[in-house]
């Protein structure tokens, strides 16, 4: 039995989606009212074009079947990071802070996919309301709009188990209740929980109130959006702490954290991609903390600058400390290697995941082991459970099409006329979410000289990376259109 595409569902979704737009933009609209900022009137314009838009799309799909196939449920997933690019590049450009479209569409991109890279080359000049509107893309793309969106969906008659599945990063998910509205309403308390906990902790460490609520924004999502424009170097000790404790604690399973606080710690703690990624994170940490003790001749200050550049790099957060951009070349590789591996499953940090880098780690030891005994049968375990042949092959395909990715993307950028190593570095950072990378795009993580070609190419990454490749590669499957 074949079937339609449920495009008026489609249009439906994506219309109390784009509803939702509409009422985030009305917070930094209000923020330039209370600023008094010269950009007010293009935040009235932007919000106004996106609910109208929003309404237009509601009535496209007016009378749509209630139906959420998997189909429909990539299409919506894989459109809705595009939809929200367009509506949320309006302020950007209307504003006149970024006046060309390439640069307004990167920006947006960047925040929305959490990736945190930047063409603003003097961030500090802008207004309130665009810094928080930065800060707001990266904390909306944090969880996931489709997490947030099953949370609401029920209430406009709509399922949302395909969207969730579709967008939740990882090999698996794990639902908390029967309900999978329920599952993400826990999810984004927690999210909003951290947010408040650690606004309110920079804020007592001496952080000013508006910087506060940005940065809470950009860690809790792993993404890396600052205020300033040498990210949180321009801010001492006890805040970079803070920082890198909630970047750590972002990068790890959101249901993992939830059974913590509700005060079931053993979950997490014998949860072995949780100890895989703080493992990593400590290993490294420490490895470029001991370099760094060498060449500063026991600084104090360099358990910090390892630590916190360990754990922004593997969570794909991309906040710096130090320049390491002023280190030796051997701890840029370090840097390097860390922006490929990512946080946990289930996190908002980008990147590979270490649940796939433990099954494929196992999976090639495991092949060792049986070419000395070709007649065992030697399964590969993770959590103490038999990994299915499908889950192997799904980390085998992930792992394939995520190199190959970096190799066109560098290929791409060298054509445009980026150097080698830069082009494999930047492929490395936009397909992990990471934002900063090596050479001229560094530690800044500005790209306002990067070819407008390239940028085109960059948000396309940026994108497949956030969505794990599969979500945006399945669009271009011929049988995912047939009926």
């Amino acid at each position: 039995m074949t079937r339609t595409f449920n495009w008026r569902l489609i249009f439906k979704t994506m219309g109390v989606l784009t509803t939702l737009e509409a009422i985030f933009m009305l917070v930094p609209t209000v923020t330039a009212w209370w600023y008094d900022e010269a950009d007010l009137g293009a935040w009235v314009v932007s919000s106004l074009i996106t609910w109208l838009s929003s309404w237009w799309m509601l009535l496209a799909g007016r009378r749509a079947e209630k139906r959420v196939g998997e189909r429909e449920g990539y299409v919506i997933v894989a459109s809705v990071w595009l939809v929200y690019s367009v509506f949320g590049l309006l302020p950007y450009w209307l504003s006149g802070a970024l006046p060309s479209i390439t640069d307004a569409w990167y920006e947006t991109m960047a925040g929305f996919t959490t990736t945190g890279s930047t063409v603003f080359t003097d961030v500090t000049a802008q207004t309130h309301s665009i810094l928080l509107w930065r800060a707001l893309t990266q904390w909306i793309g944090g969880m996931g709009i489709i997490v947030l969106s099953v949370a609401i969906l029920p209430m406009f008659g709509l399922g949302g188990m395909q969207l969730y599945s579709a967008e939740v990063t990882g090999v698996s998910y794990e639902k908390l209740s029967p309900r999978i509205a329920d599952t993400a309403k826990h999810m984004w308390i927690t999210y909003i929980g951290l947010t408040v906990a650690e606004g309110l902790l920079l804020w007592l460490l001496g952080m000013g109130k508006f910087d506060s609520v940005c940065h809470a924004m950009s860690t809790i999502s792993t993404g890396g959006f600052a205020t300033h424009n040498d990210s949180v170097m321009a801010f001492g000790s006890g805040i970079q702490w803070t920082i890198a404790f909630f970047m750590l604690l972002s990068g790890i399973n959101f249901t993992q954290l939830i059974y913590l606080f509700r005060g079931k710690p053993q979950r997490m703690l014998h949860d072995e991609e949780t100890r895989w990624y703080v493992g990593a994170c400590l290993a490294a940490g420490v490895l470029l903390m001991a370099g760094l003790l060498v060449i500063s001749n026991g600084q104090l200050s360099s358990v910090r600058y390892g630590l916190f550049t360990s754990i922004a790099m593997i969570t794909s957060t991309g906040y710096v400390a130090a320049d390491y951009m002023v280190w030796p070349p051997i701890l840029w590789m370090l840097v390097f290697f860390l922006m490929l591996t990512g946080g946990a499953s289930g996190s908002t940090a980008g990147g590979m995941k270490w649940v796939r880098i433990g099954i494929f780690a196992k999976s090639a030891l495991t092949e060792i082991k049986r070419r000395i005994h070709p007649n065992a049968v030697i399964p590969v375990r993770f959590n103490g459970r038999t990994v299915s042949e499908v889950t192997t092959s799904n980390v085998m395909a992930f792992m394939f099409f995520y190199m190959v990715i970096i190799m066109l993307a560098a290929i791409c950028f060298c054509g445009c006329g980026i150097g080698f190593d830069e082009s494999i570095g930047v492929a490395v950072s936009m397909i992990g979410n990471v934002g900063v990378s090596i050479g001229q795009w560094g530690s800044s993580g500005c790209y306002a000289a990067f070819p407008a070609v390239a940028k085109w190419a960059a948000t396309i990454v940026m994108l497949i990376g956030r969505l794990e490749i599969f979500t945006v590669l399945l669009l271009f499957s011929r049988s995912l259109w047939k009926k």
